[in-house]
């Protein structure tokens, strides 16, 4: 199984599809949602769907009302001047790494594996985790595992990976399981898992995508369209949540010259919605997922 897609039924009743709409997935992968939001369209609805990684091409269905683009989701607004597509009706956002991802070992994504420290969403990218892991100083590498990990030992486990690779470089994953293994707090792995994260979230600069996505996300969305995202750890949701009520990252409200509260959307959801415990059992990596719906206003 390439990716089960979570919460399926939630994400096409918030995206509230109309059949002859303009439709963007913006994180193809296995295309599980994407299929979905098909079978609700007509021959004049539309899915543009987004993926950088190759593997995800596999995926598309051979559909003329599909427009595939393999590229990130932070060029969104530039992909979609490209094929003379003004606005949309709905936004898709998974943030997940998919579950083919962690488990072809040499993407170098799981712990479970030993393959190359890579962990490139787009394999044309030249920064891999290797290239992180022997080449940051200490502050960067200890600045990352702080905020990317929330690692609370992110000082020593920055000094343990700068004396193990003066010794011999880091370039697997099995070899920066040992270069660490005397820094590890609790249990290993959780403390692994936020390691792993901090780095892919370096690698592939999750959080300035996700920020550079949903700031042109209003500008791609006709007024009354909907903006569904899933996020997976409070990195990603704070943004969201941010985004969707303020129109800034910050968190501040904005007020316009004449003192009326700025409000980019109507928030569908007040809070995320979570997994039920029935598709919690089934597909357990939807556990950690928040749903949240948010509709363009005027």
């Amino acid at each position: 199984m390439y990716h089960v897609p979570v919460m399926l039924l939630e994400c096409m009743e918030g995206l509230n599809i109309k059949p002859d709409g303009i439709y963007v997935d913006v994180t193809f992968g296995g295309g599980g949602h994407s299929k979905a939001i098909l079978e609700k369209l007509n021959n004049k609805g539309s899915l543009i769907a987004f993926d950088q990684d190759e593997d995800a091409k596999k995926n598309v269905p051979d559909d003329d009302r599909v427009i595939f683009v393999p590229h990130n989701f932070r060029h969104l607004q530039r992909f979609l001047k490209l094929h003379e597509i003004e606005n949309v009706d709905g936004i898709l956002a998974d943030f997940g790494v998919s579950s083919h991802q962690f488990d072809v070992a040499e993407r170098g994504f799981s712990i479970r594996f030993d393959g190359p420290l890579d962990m490139r969403m787009n394999r044309h990218e030249n920064l891999t985790a290797a290239k992180i892991i022997n080449t940051y100083d200490e502050m960067q590498l200890q600045i990352m595992f702080s905020n990317y990990g929330e690692i609370i030992n992110s000082k020593t486990l920055a000094q343990a990976i700068i004396q193990q690779r003066s010794l011999k470089k880091i370039e697997t994953t099995m070899q920066m399981r040992n270069a660490i293994g005397s820094s590890i707090r609790g249990k290993e792995n959780q403390y692994l898992a936020q390691v792993f994260q901090a780095l892919r979230i370096e690698v592939n600069d999750e959080m300035g995508a996700i920020k550079d996505f949903l700031t042109q996300s209003l500008g791609a969305l006709k007024v009354g369209g909907r903006l569904v995202t899933l996020t997976y750890h409070s990195l990603e949701d704070r943004p969201v949540k941010d985004f969707t009520k303020h129109g800034n990252f910050s968190g501040e409200q904005q007020k316009d010259d004449f003192g009326n509260i700025f409000r980019p959307f109507k928030l569908i959801t007040k809070k995320p919605i979570e997994a039920s415990e029935e598709e919690i059992k089934i597909n357990p990596r939807s556990r950690s997922a928040k749903l949240r719906i948010a509709e363009k206003m005027e």
